[in-house]
């Protein structure tokens, strides 16, 4: 399977701006815009089997936070499907507490582990079980006078501290430059409030999780599939914006969209992270598969109509996911929300995913993504453990209510 030939200067560029910074996430973007067909929704028919109600679509910006974007956007559903009126929950208060751990591991790792505006699915389970949560409303990161997320600024400015930190220019590091690398992270961002009003109460975050967002963070799992791993048990992801170096359970490919369909089948919406940088997404025509035929030998006529209707795909095996994970064909470089599941006219499935770029493609901020593309492209999958079928729970022996 031949994929993007800009494949390498996106990892560099990627890895130079901290994964998920805001410029590598701007070129992720911009590198998208030739993938599309001409009329590409008129030649989809799409019936949905399962369509669970979610939150309106947000913009992440120039920033690179659509894994705070992707997972909140999960928890608000999670509040729809407790019967409670969901709320934007504040995905820059989740980032900006992410930045100051990934700072405090970053120097405790002597510079030796990822930094930028990246992260992974499970940060925002893990913050929300630290500091809590906010609204948007509250906590909007806009501190700085523009109306988006703009944060390449704030990025190259944190790095350049905590070089300095690493360095260790005293042998000896003092508790200074903790209050120096928050400071800079809140002028840019915006300092916490102790205390807010919302609804004519007044909230910590700490309260405000516990009493209106009203999720437990011990009831989520992060899954994934890689062959060089035993299945079923717990292992560290090895991707670069798994800066906590946290674990996930690994499941048998195939497993993957088999869980992702109970738990949706059960009225659970489930977070994703994986690679988009494909030839076979186009964000602009809301759709994405792995086509059959190498890319790089398809005729001119056949390339223009690569997203004109639904087309063959290539087999997904397990071996060939390894490979693609191996060899840096398939990166975490992207999270989104999946959202439902859907068909074609041809009767073949599709995720409904729900994607923190704006309203800007022709499903106003939603695309279709085949299951192939899903076994072969996803880094891991986020999910209430109520989500999973009770011979998943038994097989990773979890306890599910």
């Amino acid at each position: 399977m031949s994929n993007f030939s800009i494949k390498p200067f996106v990892a560099a560029s990627l890895m130079l701006a901290g994964m998920q910074g805001g410029y590598a996430q701007d070129y992720l973007v911009n590198s998208l815009k030739s993938n599309q067909s001409a009329n590409s929704k008129d030649s989809f028919v799409f019936t949905d089997v399962v369509n669970i109600e979610n939150t309106p679509v947000k913009n992440q910006g120039s920033s690179g936070t659509c894994w705070s974007y992707s997972a909140n956007s999960f928890l608000e559903s999670e509040m729809i499907r407790m019967g409670k009126q969901p709320v934007e929950i504040s995905q820059i208060y989740t980032a900006r507490n992410a930045y100051i751990e990934k700072g405090i591991n970053y120097v405790r790792m002597h510079g030796a582990i990822t930094l930028g505006d990246g992260g992974a699915l499970h940060d925002v389970i893990n913050m929300y079980r630290k500091y809590g949560a906010m609204p948007q409303s509250v906590y909007t990161g806009l501190n700085y006078g523009t109306a988006n997320n703009k944060f390449a600024e704030m990025a190259a400015m944190n790095e350049g501290l905590l070089a300095a930190v690493v360095k260790n220019p005293n042998g000896e590091l003092s508790p200074n430059w903790i209050k120096a690398y928050t400071s800079v992270i809140d002028t840019y961002l915006g300092e916490v409030p102790q205390s807010f009003d919302y609804k004519g109460k007044k909230y910590t975050p700490q309260t405000f999780a516990k009493e209106v967002v009203g999720i437990n963070p011990d009831e989520y799992v992060e899954l994934s599939s890689f062959s060089d791993h035993p299945y079923y048990l717990p292992f560290v992801l090895m991707v670069p914006d798994n800066w906590s170096l946290d674990m996930v359970y690994n499941v048998k490919m195939n497993e993957l969209t088999d869980v992702i369909d109970a738990a949706l089948k059960k009225g659970y919406t489930v977070g994703w992270a994986g690679d988009v940088s494909e030839k076979g997404f186009s964000w602009k025509n809301g759709v994405a598969y792995i086509p059959a035929k190498d890319v790089a030998t398809m005729t001119a006529e056949e390339k223009e109509a690569i997203f004109k209707g639904p087309q063959p795909e290539l087999e997904i095996t397990e071996a060939l996911r390894q490979k693609a994970f191996d060899n840096y064909q398939t990166q975490d470089d992207h999270g989104m929300h999946i959202v439902g599941l859907s068909k074609d006219q041809n009767g073949k499935e599709y995720y409904i995913v729900k994607n923190s770029w704006g309203a800007t493609n022709d499903y106003k901020g939603y695309l279709y993504m085949s299951k192939n593309f899903v076994k072969y492209k996803s880094t891991a999958i986020l999910l209430n453990k109520g989500g999973l079928t009770k011979e998943m729970a038994k097989k990773l022996n979890l306890s599910v209510k």
